[in-house]
């Protein structure tokens, strides 16, 4: 029986099946399928675009294709894809994350290309990348990373954080390389890590700061969190465009263990801030345009008082994170584009919000979100039309009132 078995599976791939289900995890962790994924494509066989200031690029196959994907990539390869953005065939765009992967454990990085190469192949060339010169030139990413890559620095590991905080900064800085879009880019789009996790605008929505005074800011307290990052709403928010992905291919398959880690990382022990509500009465008095826009198109799904229809359907405003954030780019932006229905299983699903961006003009809608901010929420710096006029003009720039949007 012994040797039939050994026949049947030999040594080296009984031996890496283990690994490669562990890969299977790394590669949920790490969210490998929302970038190599086009819309209604197969799984992990490239295409999706991705818009930047230089132009479009596209998503590799990584499947085990020996053509058109990386079944030809030896272990080194794939590490050094991972470790320093650099391919068989050239340096990577730093679109793929491996400012961030670079950090990835090299028992984590063999897990996922043992996953990789297990899967089907499949032959599927991603259309090329479409970027104005100089950018189209793969030779002088050598010089970007030589001027913003230092693939020497290591996972800082603070003494006196514990073990769950430890893993959890593992699994946000690394794995989940949530700085790529919650941190501030410079003109050469590379990470300001003087600002990291403080938010970036990206595909139209405010990458919100995650930063742990911000989230306490906001109201968030760990269950809140949880049941945001496993479900993609709870009664301070919900998860759309770009993070919406991020929780349904990959934060929702973590074990409750890793959830709790990122919580704990992302706090980082910081102590609840005490309530500052808002007044609802005052914010009638000084905002009454906003407060009629608020009955008239707000009113009918979100409640009166603001406190909504049920959270599945309607989510509150009076507990809601982007109301309450420090940056009103996502209250604005919300009611010029609206938001797409979303179904996340057969009992879970959140029904879409129109765009207002023909109803309402810029000052009507910095009204109506002020009126919004006092009422339930300490407020902040006034919105003033202009500042709706800005988000209103960048967001008709790049397509984002079109249908396809």
């Amino acid at each position: 029986m012994t040797i039939l078995l050994f026949f049947l599976f030999p040594p080296s791939i009984t031996a890496a099946q283990p690994l490669a289900e562990k890969g299977r995890y790394i590669a949920a962790a790490a969210d490998c399928v929302a970038c190599h994924t086009a819309e209604n494509g197969r799984p992990f066989t490239g295409g999706r675009p991705f818009p930047t200031p230089f132009g479009t690029l596209y998503s590799t196959n990584i499947t085990p294709d020996g053509e058109t994907g990386i079944g030809d990539y030896s272990l080194e390869q794939f590490r050094a894809t991972m470790r320093h953005g650099k391919g068989p065939h050239g340096n990577l765009y730093p679109a793929m994350p491996y400012t961030s992967y670079y950090l990835v454990r090299d028992d984590d990085i063999e897990a996922l290309y043992r996953y990789f190469m297990q899967l089907p192949p499949v032959e599927n060339r991603p259309p090329k990348n479409r970027l104005i010169f100089p950018a189209n030139l793969r030779f002088g990413l050598s010089f970007w990373n030589w001027l913003y890559f230092d693939p020497e620095k290591t996972l800082a590991e603070p003494a006196g954080k514990s073990a769950e905080w430890q893993r959890g900064s593992y699994l946000v800085n690394a794995l989940g390389h949530c700085g790529e879009c919650h941190t501030p880019r410079n003109f050469a789009q590379a990470m300001r890590f003087d600002k990291r996790f403080a938010g970036n605008v990206l595909e139209g929505w405010d990458a919100v700061d995650i930063r742990p005074q911000s989230l306490r800011r906001q109201g968030w307290n760990r269950a809140q969190l949880r049941q945001l990052l496993t479900t993609g709403s709870s009664e301070r928010g919900t998860l759309f465009g770009e993070m919406y992905r991020v929780m349904q291919h990959s934060l929702r398959h973590l074990s409750d263990d890793d959830i709790n880690a990122m919580i704990t990382f992302l706090l980082d022990d910081s102590e609840a801030l005490p309530e500052r509500p808002g007044n609802s009465e005052s914010a009638a008095q000084n905002y009454p345009g906003g407060r009629g826009d608020f009955i008239a198109y707000c009113a009918g799904c979100h409640g009166r008082a603001g406190s909504g229809i049920t959270q599945a359907f309607a989510p509150g405003m009076d507990n809601n994170a982007a109301i309450r954030a420090a940056r009103p780019h996502n209250a604005i932006a919300v009611i010029l584009r609206g938001l797409p229905a979303q179904r996340l299983d057969r009992e879970r699903a959140r029904a879409g919000m129109p765009s207002f961006h023909r109803q309402l003009d810029d000052a009507r809608i910095a009204e109506l979100v002020n009126f919004m901010r006092a009422a339930w929420s300490s407020g902040g710096a006034e919105v003033t039309a202009e500042e709706v006029a800005r988000i209103r003009h960048s967001l008709e720039e790049e397509g984002y009132f079109s249908p396809a949007h």
